[in-house]
């Protein structure tokens, strides 16, 4: 029997994706790198480093660890400011609704992002009274497709992934999702992903899912 519910953040309860681009942007037109929004779809659910790496195959040169880092490093700042812009009306009435009516039938609700920017995020779109525990890329070594994060957040419910499901828009998270033993639901691009265990095509199709 499912207790709890464990959610990808970016993509599934809000959108950062045009703020990461923007970001990204930034660093790929000064390396006259050919960056672009099919480009900027691989970089779902991937983590920062992974993020630049593949931006960087899309030139011939190469940079040393110390350089990328820094390139990471300002791309963060920049996405960070642009995070100032978020408001609460980025998350739809159909969210909050259907998290409300989780906590309602008794569901115990956890973040589980790769994102070292959560906590930003949560505050800025009013999300986080819906949640009871937190696990994003502050607390974790391993970035999705690992399951880490999942693992971490199962945990700090008091869970065992077999009681819970994952919310997630990307593949990574999926396999992340499958390799820790959670049951999977994807919505967006996920939901048509062959591991998907049960997709759904909105928001508050999850209400089938919590008996």
């Amino acid at each position: 029997m499912k207790k709890g519910f464990i959610f990808d953040l970016d993509g599934v309860l809000c959108f950062t994706d045009i703020y990461h681009f923007k970001a990204w942007k930034v660093i790929a037109d000064r390396l006259g790198l050919p960056f672009d929004e099919k480009v900027n779809d691989r970089l779902r659910g991937v983590s920062r480093m992974e993020s630049l790496r593949i931006i960087l195959s899309l030139g011939d040169k190469t940079y040393t660890d110390e350089e990328q880092l820094a390139m990471a490093t300002e791309k963060n700042e920049i996405y960070r400011t642009l995070l100032n812009e978020m408001k609460p009306s980025d998350v739809s009435n159909e969210v909050r609704e259907t998290l409300e009516e989780l906590r309602n039938r008794g569901y115990k609700l956890s973040i589980g992002s790769s994102s070292k920017n959560t906590p930003t995020i949560l505050e800025k779109t009013d999300l986080a009274k819906y949640f009871d525990a937190v696990s994003d890329g502050n607390n974790i070594t391993h970035s999705k497709p690992d399951p880490e994060v999942f693992l971490k957040g199962a945990q700090f419910l008091g869970l065992e992934p077999s009681e819970c499901y994952i919310v997630e828009d990307a593949e990574a998270g999926i396999d992340a999702g499958v390799a820790g033993g959670f049951t999977t639901i994807g919505i967006g691009p996920a939901a048509m992903y062959s591991k998907t265990h049960h997709p759904i095509s909105t928001f508050k199709d999850l209400l089938n899912y919590a008996k």
